[in-house]
């Protein structure tokens, strides 16, 4: 008898002793959390660990004396290319710039129309439109975010001559349907690949190889982002990769030999230099982006929140990770209480800028639902654990 009171004494004591040591975790978590001031991304941060290898990159690019259009270009040209599975890489300014070239490569009639997800970045429809072209707006899918092809073939017409496909947030759109419907009415495929550097498809085709052409952003805070503006084309058509290569450069591939109308849209030695060393490393970054994106799914358990899909989470590049809350602002100030910085990507869909007030008579609820609620969490790969900790500690709590 004595033993039995023994064993049972010990089982409760090991019973109290463990929700003792669950409560001072939670009470640790909690102490650090109040301390915690996250911000959503930090710059200096992120590309800390390159620093030393920047200043090195630097001196050589000092050293060289050439600036523009050198060796650096062309080494980063070929891994990215490479990377992306694609014949041509073709390095330009800026990922407004990468689109804008595209159209003007394929030189369609002014008022021809390109389809367009309707609630992408700004940027996608600045580049319709500022080539003279007609942007139709299409539905996206309220669970994918992307464009949805079943509202698309009831949108084309005779002038429709494009599809404009945005990976928006780093979800690889699947590309069947899209490239059937392309098929059936003889049309190009556009990638907006801005958000999308290492995402793949179901069958592990990689985003800037799934249609004709693709542009890309290095904006800084891009999955692989430069210290800088850059951005890039990539194609497997010999013929208008070298077409591209003149329109970035004055209409020129000889020196003061104007064969078409170009602009001047180059990406500088300096920054494919430091887009080249953080190359090698996008694999790994983009790991960890999915680590942490795991963990959300795991973790969060704030019932109010309309969390991503998360049936692709191995193809995703997550370059954001992107939630729906109906009462927004008071979510972002809870968070902001928490001592975590979240952001909204973006708060106003292009149909309703004042810079396209023609367009703002247009029925598109699922697009405004999406700019009405969404917001984004951090989910940078320097996070520690600890930091992925406290965030979802604080999504919880609010």
């Amino acid at each position: 008898m004595t033993g039995e009171l023994c064993v049972t004494s010990r089982l409760e004591q090991f019973y109290w002793f463990r929700q003792i040591n669950i409560l001072m975790k939670k009470i640790i978590l909690q102490q650090n959390h109040q301390k915690l001031k996250l911000s959503f991304l930090d710059l200096k941060r992120l590309n800390q660990p390159y620093f030393a290898d920047f200043e090195a990159l630097s001196k050589q690019f000092f050293d060289s004396g050439w600036f523009i259009m050198g060796k650096k270009l062309i080494e980063f040209e070929q891994n990215f290319a490479q990377f992306c599975q694609s014949k041509h890489c073709i390095g330009v300014a800026n990922g407004l710039d990468a689109l804008e070239i595209i159209w003007q490569a394929y030189d369609f009639s002014k008022d021809s129309e390109i389809i367009v997800p309707a609630n992408t970045y700004i940027a996608s429809i600045l580049s319709i439109t500022n080539a003279g072209l007609k942007p139709i707006f299409i539905e996206p899918n309220l669970a994918t975010y992307n464009i949805d092809y079943q509202n698309i073939e009831a949108k084309i017409t005779p002038k429709t001559k494009a599809i404009l496909i945005v990976h928006l947030y780093g979800k690889c759109l699947e590309m069947a349907p899209i490239i059937e419907l392309a098929k059936k009415y003889n049309l190009k495929i556009v990638e907006d690949a801005a958000q999308a550097h290492g995402a793949i498809d179901s069958v592990g085709n990689t985003a800037g190889n799934l249609g004709h052409a693709a542009a890309f952003s290095f904006y800084p805070t891009k999955n692989l982002g430069a210290l800088g503006d850059g951005g890039a084309i990539t194609t497997d058509d010999d013929w208008f990769a070298k077409r591209i290569k003149k329109i970035r450069n004055y209409g020129s591939d000889v020196k003061y030999i104007n064969d078409i109308l170009g602009r001047n849209s180059r990406l500088d030695e300096l920054q494919a230099a430091f887009l080249n060393h953080k190359l090698q490393f996008l694999k790994s970054d983009n790991l960890r982006r999915k680590q942490i994106a795991k963990r959300y799914f795991a973790e969060i358990t704030n019932e109010r929140l309309t969390l991503p899909s998360n049936q692709t989470l191995d193809q995703d590049a997550w370059h954001l990770f992107v939630v729906r809350h109906p009462e927004r602002e008071t979510f972002m100030k809870n968070m902001a209480k928490n001592g975590v910085e979240t952001m909204i990507q973006y708060p106003i869909p292009p149909h309703k800028q004042l810079a396209y007030s023609h367009f703002a008579h247009l029925d598109l609820p699922i697009t405004e639902k999406i700019h009405r609620e969404v917001v984004s969490l951090p989910i940078n790969p320097y996070l520690t654990e600890a930091e992925v900790s406290a965030v979802i500690y604080a999504v919880n709590k609010s």
